[in-house]
């Protein structure tokens, strides 16, 4: 049962993350800026949903030459995305939430890309996230298998969202205020598990960011006044926190 969860979560990965390209390119935009919506050669992007899902590849010709791909790299995108759901089912198990994990992280994976690109967490991606994890968790919890709390889920996100406001107000220039919405989703997963599992997320999040600021500095290619995306380094902390609350729950 669980081999064929791993496949089924590496085939849903891998499918999703053929579509995250184009939705990191159409976000990738500075605040107050409209979503993009032409390709980098200038064509309209267009299919399903109003040209938000497809493949990141525009049909159109441009010099007698077919536009190339854009976005970032379609098939590490497709790799990535797929290797982080299967991670999550393997240590999840077949349980209720597993299916919770799998749908929400391509979402994470695409908001780790447009904050790499732009430094910004869109509003449309972190608050539905925040509220489609805390609806998904509580349809978990009423089957009988879930081995964790809606409660603590509902408390997680609250206390990692607060957290992360009080170091917004502390530092604004360092931690932007998308960061603090991110962490209402990830508190809300972490605290599936449990009050442990919210701190080791969170402390590892703060801690891969900071090794990579730190890394920056040491090579000298960044000051040490520098602003660095931390969206990336949170999903990253939580990624690690649910590895390890769902290979330990019981």
């Amino acid at each position: 049962m669980r081999v064929l969860l791993i496949a089924l979560a590496l085939l849903w990965g891998a499918g999703a993350g053929l579509l995250v390209p184009r939705a990191v390119h159409r976000f990738s935009v500075e605040a107050g800026e409209p979503w993009r919506a032409e390709c980098p050669g200038g064509h309209p992007i267009t299919g399903a949903f109003g040209g938000w899902v497809g493949r990141a590849r525009c049909p159109e010709t441009g010099g007698g030459a077919r536009c190339a791909a854009y976005g970032p790299s379609t098939p590490a995108v497709a790799v990535v995305t797929a290797l982080v759901c299967a991670a999550l089912a393997a240590a999840t198990g077949p349980r209720p939430e597993a299916v919770v994990w799998s749908l929400v992280a391509p979402v994470g994976v695409l908001l780790a890309l447009v904050d790499q690109r732009v430094h910004r967490l869109p509003d449309l991606l972190t608050l539905p996230l925040a509220a489609l994890t805390a609806v998904l968790l509580g349809g978990a919890a009423l089957l009988p298998a879930a081995a964790g709390s809606w409660p603590g889920a509902l408390l997680g996100a609250l206390a990692l969202g607060a957290a992360y406001f009080l170091l917004f107000l502390v530092n604004p220039s360092g931690l932007g205020f998308g960061d603090v919405k991110l962490a209402l989703a990830l508190g809300a997963a972490l605290g599936w598990y449990g009050w442990p599992v919210v701190v080791v997320g969170a402390v590892a999040g703060l801690l891969y960011g900071g090794c990579y600021g730190l890394g920056l500095i040491l090579l000298r290619r960044a000051g040490r006044g520098a602003v660095i995306p931390l969206g990336p380094f949170m999903l990253g902390g939580a990624f690690t926190g649910l590895l390890l609350g769902a290979s330990t729950a019981a």
